[in-house]
């Protein structure tokens, strides 16, 4: 039987410790405490910031996280021991996450003890940390491949010793919503969280289901960082509340695309093109169908509107692209073509896309200007380039540009060549504009050592973005050609009249 929502949900974020888990994700205490701080802003009521155990940079991280003033409860991960419930007091955490194993592969074969053994050192564990002034949540690990009755009685001898609240770990992804719906309700005795993994796709299933069974409070990860296949993502369980389920989170929402790209740069780990909510194609439209919905009623083909998680709708063009998306990605540029000349941009724009190619916003305007006829003159032209690397030399590259006219020179060192020579560009328009790079991408066109690479770079002005690409045999010379071709279109003037015809 599946009981309403909670009147109030609570959400419990674990990104800088289960997130932190991920393989090759390590957080400094200032990158946890930026990360902390949006949360917070964001509204989460739980910050799990990290093990008090694990090192003297985890605790120093509480402590910097704790003396915040954040909003937010700070909390910690800690084993049934008086030394790490010591660390969680000592360095300023409201509350723990107490941590007990509680199915028997887990007794038996991690810790090599007995039921009996792990009772007791939960009780003792939950006792001290109340003597220490602490909240108390107490979790029962891989608790779905666990013994329900001796989990039931773990719990209700830990709320008896004064645990505030508990926590039903399904460590290992072994959960199904249908099992999820039976477990829970029996196990809400207290304030109960549901902490789910992504093992077999179902961790956000689970969650849900655990909230419509009794459970008030989810542990979630943005983006669903974690161990193995992750946790159960906290933007996409947000949105699923809000939208799906009518429920009112609290949260918001605009701040989640702003949220789950901060923690992809800080942690290195990028999002999936694909990802529901914050991935890159959450709301790009290619189909000429589809693309012709949206631009007419957004609601035909985008059941969140974009806008609401902090977002904007993108046009992205290619084989299937319609004339009504070709006209309105043009109008973004201020062009203006006839309907003649839109049917012939419309024809080579799928002509590159029958190619295999991407499209990118520097094709689309080549494309255009050439249909059009339109003689511009570029605001800016690379006269001269040189770049020196090797073995025990900092890569630098120099360059000289006219931009508007003027002779410019620059230079800048990099981790690498490339890295150098985008530096030096972007230095030498720093005085008209601050271009930044958003993403870079290469791809070998052949094969063999005088293969032809296509570099595709993202740049940003004012928050307007484009994409530009080059093609070279040589990797440093695409690259900066592809950022030439996207500063150009980036710095034109915002309100020249491309639909005159000069000819």
């Amino acid at each position: 039987m599946i009981v309403l929502f909670a009147e109030r949900i609570r959400f419990f974020d674990t990104t800088l410790r289960d997130g932190e888990q991920t393989p090759g994700v390590s957080l400094s205490p200032d990158k946890k405490l930026k990360i902390a701080t949006k949360l917070a802003d964001i509204g989460v009521h739980v910050i799990e910031v990290g093990s008090a155990a694990a090192s003297e940079g985890e605790r120093q991280a509480i402590r910097l996280i704790a003396d915040a003033g954040l909003t937010a409860e700070i909390c910690t991960y800690v084993r049934a021991t008086r030394g790490d419930i010591d660390y969680a007091a000592d360095y300023g955490a409201d509350s723990v996450h107490l941590v007990i194993p509680v199915s028997d592969l887990h007794i038996q074969k991690k810790l090599r003890k007995t039921r009996e053994d792990v009772m007791r050192m939960a009780l003792e564990g939950v006792t001290y940390a109340k003597e220490r002034g602490l909240i108390v949540e107490l979790s029962g690990e891989d608790a779905s491949r666990a013994d329900q009755d001796y989990v039931f009685r773990v719990f209700s001898n830990g709320v008896e010793a004064g645990a505030d609240r508990l926590c039903f770990c399904d460590t290992v992804g072994f959960l199904t919503p249908e099992r999820t719906r039976e477990i829970i309700p029996r196990l809400s005795i207290a304030p109960l969280s549901i902490h789910c993994h992504d093992d077999f796709g179902f961790a956000l299933a689970n969650t849900i289901a655990a909230l419509q069974s009794g459970a008030s409070c989810a542990h979630a990860t943005i983006n669903g960082l974690g161990e193995r296949a992750g946790n159960t993502p906290f933007e996409e369980l947000v949105m699923n509340l809000e939208i799906l389920y009518g429920q009112k989170t609290g949260i918001k929402t605009e701040e989640i695309f702003s949220l789950a790209t901060l923690v992809s740069h800080l942690t290195g780990v990028p999002l999936p093109t694909n990802k529901a909510i914050v991935g890159e194609m959450a709301f790009t439209h290619e189909s000429g169908v589809h693309t012709h919905g949206v631009l007419r009623d957004a609601s035909t083909y985008e059941p969140v509107k974009p806008e609401l998680v902090g977002r904007k709708r993108r046009i992205m063009l290619g084989k299937h692209s319609g004339t009504a998306s070709v006209a309105a990605a043009l109008v973004e540029h201020d062009y203006h073509p006839s309907e003649v000349q839109l049917k012939e941009i419309v024809t080579r724009i799928k002509g590159i896309g029958d190619e295999g190619k991407r499209i990118t916003d520097a094709d689309l305007l080549a494309v255009a200007d050439a249909v059009l006829n339109l003689e511009r003159k570029p605001v800016l032209s690379l006269q001269q380039f040189t770049v020196v690397s090797g073995s025990n030399v900092i890569p630098t590259a120099s360059v000289i540009l006219t931009v508007h006219g003027e002779e410019i020179t620059n230079a800048s060192t990099g981790a690498g060549p490339v890295d150098a020579a985008i530096g030096a560009l972007r230095r030498s328009v720093a005085d008209v504009a601050e271009i930044r790079l958003e993403d870079y991408h290469v791809d070998a066109i052949t094969g063999g050592t005088d293969a032809l690479v296509e570099v595709t770079v993202k740049l940003s002005k004012d928050g307007k973005i484009i994409t530009s690409r080059g093609a070279r045999t040589d990797i440093i010379m695409a690259s900066v050609e592809a950022v030439i071709a996207g500063m150009n279109r980036l710095l034109r003037e915002e309100h020249e009249d491309r639909s005159k015809n000069p000819g």
